[in-house]
């Protein structure tokens, strides 16, 4: 029996609310296919199954589609749960890169944050998306790959990709496994992302090609009064030769650029930072007064107030060598580059609580915080950083009577560096503390949507307006960090496809990887100024002025600092004696932030396809034994606390992890699938948290041990999903997915800090170490429905609708007292995506709307041991709008605008429920216009 091919619309909508719990509706990018250069409809993915009347076949190579109804295809065929973005979604999609793009898909959220000095407000800032967490698991959660092969991860404390270093131009189709079959890598509990290159034998044509130019603009660096302008060149050319066409080559390459001036205040990072919140009432000491909620109870005493400006620049290309020897033999060569210089500058005017006491209020025992005075000062940080990802494989797929044969070897290197990092600040009160009596219990008050709004004295507001007469504190301070791996292995697959019976193919194979991995710190702090009269104009580093710090909310004019002024300023006053990375001897300083290891993952697996009528059966078990070597830097102190020399020493863990996985799909017929599988993952810590650096201090004749734990365990994962897939007559396509995943041994990002840390050991010996936590789950419900209109009749016939939402709950045991119950990090319980489109006569009309709920960050925030002061992120909301038009000879204009209506594109604040201590970050919005020939 069958279903009705037209859908109940009316079913659908109830079972959408269902998922979102009456909340948002969602998007799946679907425009029209490109001109006749387009990739041709592929042979499909090696995880997918393609319709066949008597016998499941799984397919032998990866594949790039040029459109959405080629990405419904290789979605139905597929014998795992996957999502796809062809060519033309990526096209046609309002979004900054591939991170953002991906947040197109159902499951997924994509955040501009990350760890380290890609977190909070710092990275937030730039204004684009960076990682991207799917079905409820954190970025490191995921296995990323390039044509199918594992790319190297350059982030210096996670596992993380920093996926805003592609640009949605560099690539043709991006799948997203959502489940994970015997023969993928067995460290994805969230998800699988394949981003895939087109090879010559994907397009149609013999020899083609595409030129494309664009420009952009960004509003809010308009704002400042900026040009915000940028631009970009992509080309491509492919072609087929040989007698009988078996040579393809295929070449791609991009450059692009954008300068940004964003809008920053941060009261989150104040309060972390520098310590400005306080509990509006309060006992005597400042504590919670009894009664309140201390979530509730909170108030703000200070914030920073900046701009953010800069650029980015990216470039990079693609390389595929394909050559069919005979029908039974192809080889291919597969070389991906990308690069990213991003400049970032923070121009802070910081407003800090001084003389803070508490007075009693009206109620008896409680009293409230008074702020005896303001401190006005200047902070000005450079965020570079310097990203490469580059990849490079050959292989071979070789058939010889039922057998398929395809040896593949692989090698990539990633880095994430931050060079030369600089700070320089200032500070109004460096000499006297009389200034700015301020008598006040907060410094915010609160406006619409509870934006907040410093109340500045007379005095103040002169002040802020002439921060160039601060006294300036030194001649500031340079870090340099460099982090980076390199990756390379091996692998071999082997099917065998029988002719007759129910056991259609088995497949196995053993795959090698080894990698080493380094990361160093090095930080360096000038001297202080204490001349009492050198101000910061006097340094010589102001190029200008702004005129509004944060234009539209505070019109104070603040100084424009020149980069490389400081950067020189620094170098000319640097003393050998200035390195001060971690610790009091410069040996020690030079090494007690620097890691080096090594990770060598063997894997084997054996997967079977059995196929009885419409049933298809795929179990599978996978091994892998993963040798982990650490490097890193021991300080020691002797008996009396003082520091020693140090000296490097090593750990050593090994992991052996089986895998089981069960597949079971039921196809009625070839427009449905219903689907079931359960499945073991696992995710290996982040090597800070196995080998970093030991500290070794003395105290009271007890000594601390500060260390990595090699003896961590995985975070582990039993997976299970139930879905269907359909297609209709009348072109509509809908899925259904629920998903269950239970972890054991979690861990969370703390950055570059330890996880969970615990104190253990008895006597005078104590060892502080991340531990693992306890037990989580994530329970969710996916829904996906897209409708062509193409029964209307012309011109009608061309619009659409597309909508997918997600509503999922996770929990999460931190293995902390007091944080037992707690949400899994970047896993938010509603998101959804809605788009209408029209796409006929060569016209492409995207307008989709976004939406991700609230989700928890940042885990115990201000050091409080208790869960109430969690960091969260506000809800998101954005429009785009895309307008396209293909012309008959091969010319094509896009028109893409992202943040239409120029929401925020982050607002943190601490405690679920309150927004007193809020970081906010205004990007404003994007337009880009490119123009394309095909040929």
């Amino acid at each position: 029996m069958g279903i009705d091919r037209g859908f109940n619309k009316k079913c659908l909508a109830v079972a959408l609310c269902a998922v979102l719990g009456g909340s948002a509706f969602a998007q799946d990018a679907t425009p029209a296919p490109p001109p006749s250069t387009s990739p041709a409809k592929p042979a499909a993915d090696s995880q997918a199954t393609p319709p066949k009347p008597d016998k499941a076949v799984q397919m032998k190579a990866l594949s790039v589609v040029a459109n959405r109804y080629d990405a419904t295809n290789m979605r139905m065929d597929s014998i795992n749960t996957v999502d796809v973005l062809s060519a033309a979604d990526l096209q046609h999609t309002a979004v900054h890169n591939v991170a953002e793009a991906l947040g197109l898909m159902s499951g997924v959220n994509v955040t501009t944050t990350g760890s380290g000095y890609f977190g909070g407000i710092d990275g937030a800032a730039r204004g684009e998306g960076m990682f991207t967490s799917v079905r409820g698991l954190p970025s490191e959660y995921n296995v990323n790959l390039v044509n199918g092969s594992n790319v190297a991860q350059g982030m210096p404390y996670s596992r993380s990709v920093q996926l805003s270093l592609l640009p949605p131009s560099g690539l043709q189709t991006i799948v997203l496994n959502k489940t994970s079959t015997a023969d993928m890598d067995g460290d994805a509990i969230g998800g699988t992302i394949d981003f895939r290159t087109p090879s010559a034998f994907d397009f149609k044509k013999d020899f083609s090609g595409s030129v494309t130019a664009s420009g952009r603009v960004e509003s809010r660096a308009r704002d400042y009064g900026g040009s915000g302008l940028g631009s970009g060149l992509a080309g491509e050319l492919q072609g087929k030769f040989g007698s009988e066409k078996q040579f393809g080559v295929y070449v791609s390459g991009y450059y692009d650029y954008r300068n940004i001036a964003n809008s920053e205040i941060g009261a989150a990072e104040s309060a972390s930072n520098d310590g400005s919140w306080a509990f509006l009432h309060a006992t005597s000491d400042g504590q919670n007064a009894p009664g309140y909620d201390p979530a509730h109870n909170l108030t703000s005493l200070g914030t920073n107030v900046g701009v953010a400006s800069g650029f980015e620049r990216r470039y990079g290309g693609n390389i595929s060598l394909d050559w069919n020897v005979d029908p039974t033999l192809k080889a291919y060569a597969r070389m991906t580059y990308a690069y990213a210089l991003t400049e970032q500058n923070t121009t802070y005017n910081q407003l800090l609580p001084q003389d803070v006491t508490y007075v009693p209020t009206a109620t008896p025992g409680v009293y409230t915080p008074n702020i005896g005075r303001i401190a006005n000062r200047f902070w000005y940080e450079t965020n570079p950083e310097r990203a490469d990802l580059a990849t490079i494989q050959l292989g071979a797929d070789k058939t010889a009577g039922g057998w398929t044969i395809s040896p593949n070897v692989f090698w990539s290197i990633g880095r994430n560096d931050r060079p030369n990092h600089v700070e320089i600040d200032g500070r109004e009160d460096k000499y006297s503390q009389d200034n700015f009596a301020y008598n006040q219990s907060s410094l915010l008050t609160y406006g619409s949507h509870g934006f907040p709004y410093p109340s500045l004295t007379p005095g103040l507001l002169n002040s802020v307006n002439n921060l160039q007469n601060m006294y300036a504190n030194d001649y500031g301070e340079v870090t340099d960090i460099r982090s980076g791996q390199k990756r390379g292995g091996a692998k071999l697959d082997l099917r065998y496809d029988f002719e007759d019976g129910p056991l259609q193919s088995i497949k196995f194979g053993m795959k090698y990887s080894d990698s080493s991995r380094e990361f160093t710190d090095r930080d360096y702090s000038t001297a202080g100024i204490n001349d009492g009269t050198t101000t910061l104009n006097d340094l010589g580093i102001i190029k200008g002025y702004y005129n509004q710090i944060f234009p539209g909310k505070f019109d104070w004019t603040t100084p424009q600092i020149s980069r490389s002024a400081v950067a020189s300023l620094i170098a000319n006053n640097l003393q050998p004696g200035d390195l001060d990375t971690c610790s009091q001897l410069d040996y020690n300083n030079f090494n007690c932030d620097t890691m080096r290891g090594t990770e060598a993952v063997t894997a084997a697996y054996a997967m079977a396809t059995f196929q009885s009528g419409p049933w298809e059966v795929i179990p599978g078990v996978r091994f892998e034994h993963t040798s982990i070597r650490n490097t890193f830097w021991t300080t020691p102190q002797d008996a009396d606390g003082n520091e020693q020399p140090g000296y490097f020493s090593n750990n050593h863990t090994i992991y052996n992890e089986p895998l089981g996985s069960l597949f079971i799909n039921y196809r009625p017929d070839g427009n449905i699938v219903y689907r079931g599988a359960i499945w073991q993952s696992y995710t290996r810590p982040a090597f800070v948290q196995l080998g970093g650096g030991s500290q070794i201090s003395v105290s009271d004749g007890v000594t601390t041990i500060t260390t990595g734990n090699p003896n961590l365990s995985p975070i582990k994962a039993t997976n299970v999903d139930l879905g269907a897939e359909w297609t209709t007559q009348n072109g509509g396509y809908v899925s259904l997915a629920s998903y269950y995943k239970k972890l054991r041994n979690y861990i969370y990002d703390s950055g570059g800090g330890q996880a969970d840390p615990n104190t253990s050991g008895v006597g005078t010996v104590l060892t502080k170490t991340p531990t693992n936590g306890g037990d989580g789950r994530v329970v969710g419900l996916e829904a996906t429905y897209r409708q062509k209109f193409q029964n209307l009749p012309a011109p009608f016939d061309g619009m659409g609708f597309s909508v997918n939402a997600t509503r999922q709950n996770s929990k999460v045991d931190l293995g902390r007292d007091g944080f037992e119950n707690e949400r899994l990090q970047s896993a938010p319980q509603r998101m959804a995506n809605a788009e209408l489109f029209y796409e006929k006569y060569g016209f492409s009309v995207n307008l989709s709307y976004h939406y991700t709920g609230s989700y928890l960050s940042t885990y115990d925030f201000l050091n409080q041991n208790s869960p109430w002061d969690d960091l969260w992120i506000r809800p998101i909301r954005r429009v785009d709008l895309h307008l396209g038009y293909a012309m008959s000879n091969g010319l094509q204009f896009d028109l893409q605008v992202s943040n239409l209506t120029k929401q925020y594109s982050y607002w943190s604040h601490i405690g679920r429920n309150s927004l007193a201590n809020s970081d906010i970050v205004d990007a404003g919005r994007t337009t880009l216009l490119t123009v394309k020939y095909n040929f």
